[in-house]
């Protein structure tokens, strides 16, 4: 990170007085998350990886629990919807982790050698991370609220 010139704002055109600068300071912050978030990103991929192992071999484990348990809600679903839904869940761990490995990538290059439009990019990717973490957190406040409605619904008509 030695290779930067501090840029400090200077105000001669309006248009200029608008922009940001990056002090050295944040470019620290913005390397040192670039390393945590690679960090995380290949946990994420570890944990993707192991996900998508269990899936396949739900089929086993179904058939091992059947002669356990016969009347278990998993073994009724099947190994087939059991192995899709791990894999959806798969799915949905390993977006978030690809988003933070690439914001790291564009984060450290763009630290280390001064690059702007990595700097862009790297924004752009921590945007769409924590979007797709707002979306699913709505989805499942949704998902919640309806479980609620359903749970005090089926209570009600077996009360009354």
């Amino acid at each position: 990170m030695d290779n930067f010139e501090e840029i400090k704002p200077e105000l001669i055109e309006s248009e200029e007085a608008d922009t940001l600068w990056v002090s050295e300071d944040v470019r620290s912050y913005i390397y040192e998350a670039s390393k945590w978030t690679k960090f995380l990103s290949i946990v994420g991929f570890v944990f993707t990886a192991m996900i998508a192992i269990s899936a396949f071999s739900a089929g086993a484990v179904l058939n091992s629990l059947a002669m356990l348990s016969p009347e278990n809600p998993l073994v009724k679903m099947g190994s087939a919807a059991v192995t899709v839904l791990y894999l959806l869940f798969a799915l949905l761990y390993f977006y978030p982790s690809f988003l933070l490995f690439r914001f790291s990538n564009a984060a450290s290059q763009a630290v280390l050698y001064a690059d702007q439009a990595s700097l862009g990019a790297a924004m752009s990717k921590l945007k769409s991370f924590f979007k797709f973490w707002g979306i699913l957190t709505i989805v499942f406040i949704i998902f919640y609220i309806l479980g609620i409605i359903f749970a005090v619904t089926i209570a009600m008509s077996m009360k009354g």
